[in-house]
This record gives C-alpha cells, sequence and structure tokens, in this order.
C-alpha cells in the first residue's frame, strides 16, 4: 500500500502544470491536500470502538529490578543472605548466584488495594489503585540491545518499526503542525541502539519518532537556521523555493515512489514545528502548583547532577513528563519518555550490576515522582480515560546478589505496568516466590502481549495491521500477541 501516492487523475494535473509557477502553486496544494487526506492513518475506519486515543511509553533503559519496585518478594526477606537455591540450574548474564537478597528498602500497603509498593516507588502510592501490574512478564534475551529492541519494536534484531511508528501508521496524526510519535531520550544520551528504538524502517519515514532534547539550548536539532550573517530570512526563503522546485521536478520523474513524499512532509512539519514545538516546550506557562507536582527543580534543568542524586532525576524526568502531557494534549499520538542511558562511568541508568541502592533509589524516586503527576495531571484535565499509559524495561533483576551489593540480569521474569485508557487497575500474572520467574510457566506474557492490548484499546485489532515487507507480510506483534483481557475495563 502506498498511502502518499498522488491519485492519477492529480497527477496528470501536475505534470501539466509543472512549467509554469502557477503549476507549482498547484503542485503544492495538492501535496498539501494528499498529505491531509492521509492524516487519518491506514485503519480507517478503525476495527473497533477505541478506549483510547494516545499512548506514553514509559522505558527504563538498562533493566530495573522488579523485586525493589513493585513486585514484593517476603520470601527474600525471610531468606536474605542465605545460599538461594531456587531447586533448578541458574542461568546468569555476567556472574555465579550469589546469596539471597532482600530489598535494600522497605515495601508498604498502599490505596485500597493494599498493593505493596518499595518506599523508592511510593510516589505511585497515591495512583496505585488505577495501576495494572503484570508481573508475568517474561523477555527472550538478557542481552541489552536485543531485549531493549524487543520491547520498542517486538522483534530482537534491528530493521523492524518501533511501536510508536506502528501507532503513527495505524492512526495518523491529529495535528497537522506536530508529529505523531515524538521521542523524549535522556538527556546525558540514548540508550541502547539509540534512534533504533524509534526508526520507521520500511514504513514511511514520517512515522518515525521526532527526538526532542527537553531542558536543552536546543531540544530540536536543525529545526532553527544557525545564526549567521551569511543566512537571511530572504535567502532561507529562497533557498527553500528553489529546493521545493528542484523537489517537484524529482517527483514527475517518480510519481510512485513515497520517499520523496514523506521527506517534503517532514521538512513542512519543521516549519510548522517552528511555533508549535516551541509553544509546548516551554513549561515556564505552568501553574507553580503543576511544576511542584512533576517535581521541577527551581535551578531547572540546570541542577547539579555531578553525583547521581534524587532532585536531579525528579527534575529530568518529571520535566519530561509534563512536555509529554503538553505534546499529548495538542495532538501527539505516541510519546516514547526514557530514563537512562547507554552504559558508561559512573552509570546513570538501571543496569545496577554494582550497587543497586546507589542507582536505583535517585532513578526510581524521580521516575515515580513524574509518573504519579502525569497520571494525576491527565485525569484532572479528562485525558487519562483516553490516554494509555505504559511503564516497560528490558528485563529485571536477579533476586540473588550480584558481588554483596548488586543484581545481575533477569530476562525470565519481569513487570510491566499499564495505566489510563480503558485499563482497571489490580496485579495480574504474579512471578514465583523468588521473583525468579512466573509462577505458571505456561500463562506468562510477552511484549507481543501488552503491544497486542495497546493497539486494541487504539481501536486496532493487531493482526491485521500489516504491511508487506520482503513478500512477508509484517505487523508490530510477529505471528504472536494475545490481547490481555482481564487488564480492559
Amino acid at each position: 500500500m502506498n498511502n502518499l501516492s498522488l491519485p492519477l487523475s492529480r497527477r496528470s494535473l501536475l505534470q501539466q502544470g509543472l512549467s509554469s509557477f502557477a503549476g507549482l502553486a498547484l503542485a503544492d496544494l495538492l501535496h498539501s491536500d494528499n498529505a491531509l487526506a492521509g492524516a487519518a492513518g491506514t485503519v480507517t475506519p478503525l476495527h473497533h470502538p477505541p478506549r483510547a486515543k494516545r499512548v506514553v511509553q514509559l522505558f527504563m533503559a538498562g533493566a530495573a529490578s522488579h523485586v525493589d519496585t513493585f513486585d514484593y518478594k517476603s520470601l527474600l526477606q525471610k531468606q536474605n543472605g542465605k545460599p538461594w537455591d531456587p531447586g533448578e540450574q541458574v542461568e546468569l548474564f555476567q556472574s555465579a548466584p550469589g546469596a539471597c537478597m532482600a530489598s535494600p528498602w522497605k515495601f508498604k500497603p498502599y490505596g485500597e488495594s493494599g498493593k505493596m509498593l518499595s518506599d523508592i516507588v511510593a510516589p505511585l502510592g497515591d495512583v496505585v489503585d488505577k495501576i495494572a501490574f503484570v508481573h508475568n512478564v517474561v523477555a527472550k534475551t538478557g542481552v541489552h540491545s536485543q531485549a531493549t529492541l524487543l520491547q520498542t519494536t517486538g522483534f530482537q534484531l534491528p530493521g523492524f518499526p518501533s511501536a510508536g511508528a506502528w501507532v503513527s501508521y495505524g492512526l495518523g496524526s491529529e495535528n497537522e503542525n506536530l508529529p505523531a510519535f515524538v521521542v523524549l531520550p535522556d538527556h546525558r544520551g540514548l540508550a541502547s541502539n539509540g534512534a533504533k528504538n524509534w526508526a520507521s524502517t520500511f514504513l514511511s519515514a514520517e512515522h518515525q519518532g521526532t527526538v526532542i532534547r527537553v531542558g536543552s539550548e536546543t531540544p530540536i536539532r536543525d529545526l532553527f537556521a544557525p545564526h549567521s550573517d551569511f543566512i537571511t530570512a530572504e535567502s532561507d526563503a529562497a533557498g527553500l523555493a528553489a529546493l521545493r522546485q528542484l523537489n517537484l521536478a524529482y517527483a514527475e520523474r517518480r510519481p510512485d515512489d513515497e520517499r520523496l513524499a514523506a521527506r517534503v512532509r517532514s521538512y513542512e512539519l519543521a516549519a510548522a514545528m517552528q511555533l508549535s514545538a516551541t509553544d509546548a516546550l516551554d513549561v515556564s506557562s505552568e501553574p507553580q502548583y503543576i511544576q511542584s507536582m512533576y517535581g521541577l527543580a527551581t535551578e531547572g534543568p540546570g541542577v547539579d547532577d555531578s553525583v547521581i542524586n534524587r532532585k536531579a532525576e525528579t527534575e529530568f524526568f518529571g520535566r519530561k513528563c509534563l512536555v509529554a502531557r503538553r505534546l499529548l494534549e495538542r495532538g501527539v499520538r505516541f510519546v516514547q519518555v526514557w530514563s537512562g542511558n547507554d552504559n558508561g562511568h559512573p552509570r546513570r541508568n538501571w543496569d545496577s550490576h554494582e550497587n543497586v541502592r546507589r542507582d536505583h533509589e535517585p532513578l526510581a524516586l524521580g521516575m515515580a515522582t513524574g509518573a504519579a503527576a502525569l497520571i494525576k495531571d491527565l485525569e484532572q484535565r479528562g485525558m487519562l480515560d483516553d490516554t494509555l499509559i505504559l511503564w516497560t524495561t528490558e528485563f529485571g533483576r536477579m533476586p540473588c546478589s550480584q558481588g554483596s551489593e548488586g543484581r545481575d540480569h533477569n530476562p525470565f521474569v519481569f513487570t510491566n505496568w499499564m495505566c489510563g485508557g480503558g485499563i482497571k487497575g489490580g496485579t495480574y500474572g504474579p512471578s514465583d516466590p523468588w521473583g525468579y520467574k512466573p509462577l505458571e510457566r505456561l500463562r506468562s506474557h510477552q511484549v507481543y502481549d501488552i503491544h497486542a492490548t495497546i493497539l486494541h484499546q487504539l481501536g486496532i485489532d493487531h493482526t491485521r495491521l500489516s504491511v508487506r515487507n520482503n513478500g512477508i507480510d509484517r505487523r508490530l506483534t510477529d505471528v504472536h500477541g494475545h490481547v490481555i483481557e482481564d487488564v480492559l475495563s
């Protein structure tokens, strides 16, 4: 399917008029009309009535520990420091099994449900009854790059579109002045795989994630011309006019090539974003109580993070969550918010091999403050009912120690949670008493089920959203996936 190709009658009209200035104007109008016609997306009408219009994916890069955050295990407290023996052979990523390791933090019950949460995610206690915790998610690998791709694209290998790109492709944009899919990376750098986590690959380039670096001097690169005595508004306009003529001539010779149309659309979008995105990123107009709820620091993005600390992590993640809300209310379909970057020293992600307390505490408190604020803010604006929030990471961490204070990778079970968008709160699919594997190993969940559920809430049957690529009908859920009916309200 070529969603951006012009109908034959329009193409003929375009070819007849290219030789004149009027033809150029007509071609531009036709292109704009065609782009807007495709804005509704591929799935028109939707497969069934939707419960959600938009999605936020909160991604904890490096593998957050489920047994230190949301998945309370009293057995770890009882067996702390004793040899760990789950009764089967244990395969670890980079260590031998250490002693049973209790969480360094206390757990307490929250909400009417009495859901046990760790002290480092306590800010989520105010909204815990709205959250659906899926504690028996399993990964296919313990390698960061592959596992991260699996969670973002549904495949372990590169070359497949991100979930956000699929949503953009399926639903289109609600605002022609903003991209349908926006990515808010960690300010310290990108996570494993970098831009592959939000690529469009064989979908049109217009569906890839647009990166916005919240809090930086240039949040969107190349959006504005650099300061220069040579570049003026007049010369910039003249250059764009010449480029448009060249593009139209190129398109005339290649009427079935959608790549140029997508590129032209990206330039048009960039021009529109010069106003719309600037407004969305300016949080100074937000009331002080909103800024405080999200945990924004008085120093702003300039807060000291020379040493990992709660104040800085709360500022960074909270600001991204607030910007996410502003983007969502302006029509962005899918926002991906990252916590943590790729491995480096000192560590600034969730990959706590050496010291889980040092890394997880500031990251988790910052995340929980921002995520709780986002849920409350969406609810008070009447947007939580049709906004689906997904919290995930690439895999979990082991119930035994690595060294004396760290935890190794655990791809055998970990936690995802969802909120809003027709999702009902509760706990679904427990892990075993250790938090090592699913309690019912034949009834675990995979990322395909999470993705199938998200698409379902958006009004899309995941088995029917596909694109033929290299002779294969590809979809976000590959050949797998079932909607998790239990979490639907």
